[in-house]
């Protein structure tokens, strides 16, 4: 029997300083299939090229990914600084749409870093551009050198909400992760609910509120170590399970075209 898809949200970027390409990490292509048990497709984000509609008709799922580019402060109503980096504003075109609808279907979605935030922007949250910069929070911008293995390693302590769905799925309300990001949510859209914390206040997990799919996000790369992490595995395994479901149960009607 074939595996159900799961559409993997992918990034623009130059190969050799020339050659634009639309791509994805191994780590997230082996989580989907290997913990996720699902097939993993990478999306090309250029509504250009393909539109919200017939990816959702496509794919069972999907996973936003990460990525170098931030969404656009405009998008949630604030001016471009230097401080917000490097953006990628036909991903923002596909993604942000392509998550209220997915949200308003009820299909299972699973956001990652720039994901995470992508899913808070989609619902009225607001990003601030250098986090390490507010009172009392700690750098969670990726370490500037070691091996993959140290720069991956588990160095943040999440907390999750006492009876919230991210405690119910991992068996406890404190877990380990990694942490590699410069921006976080700010000011929390109402359709938001942060269910997990780091030790210093700032969200690292959160679900659509009222959402009648799999809406779990994060703003760690579980991807990493996927097969072998067991927080890792308990994300992945409940999202891969989320996708069947939905694949199973025959919901895939037809989008209209606007």
């Amino acid at each position: 029997m074939a595996r159900p898809i799961v559409g993997i949200i992918g990034n623009s970027h130059l190969i050799n300083d020339r050659y634009r390409v639309h791509g994805a990490g191994l780590h997230c292509s082996r989580a989907v299939a290997k913990v996720s048990q699902c097939t993993p497709l990478i999306v090309p984000t250029d509504p250009d090229l393909v539109s919200v509609e017939e990816l959702m008709d496509q794919c069972d799922g999907f996973l936003f990914t990460g990525g170098r580019p931030n969404v656009h402060p405009n998008e949630y109503g604030h001016d471009e600084t230097e401080a917000h980096g490097t953006f990628d504003r036909d991903r923002d075109r596909i993604a942000l749409p392509l998550v209220r609808a997915l949200t308003e279907r009820g299909q299972p979605y699973l956001g990652v870093c720039r994901g995470f935030q992508e899913v808070a922007v989609a619902y009225g949250s607001t990003l601030h551009p250098e986090i390490r910069e507010l009172p009392g929070r700690m750098n969670h911008r990726m370490p500037p050198d070691g091996t993959e293995e140290e720069v991956f390693a588990l160095r943040q302590k999440v907390t999750f909400q006492d009876g919230g769905p991210f405690a119910a799925l991992m068996g406890d309300t404190v877990v380990m992760t990694n942490t590699l990001h410069g921006q976080g949510v700010d000011e929390t859209g109402d359709r938001i609910v942060i269910d997990g914390v780091a030790d210093d206040g700032t969200p690292e997990a959160l679900y659509v509120k009222g959402a009648s799919g799999f809406t779990l996000s994060v703003q760690w790369h579980p991807e990493y170590n996927a097969e072998n992490d067991p927080v890792s595995q308990k994300l992945f395994g409940a999202f891969g399970d989320a996708v069947r479901d939905w694949a199973a149960c025959g919901a895939r009607p037809k989008l209209k075209s606007a």
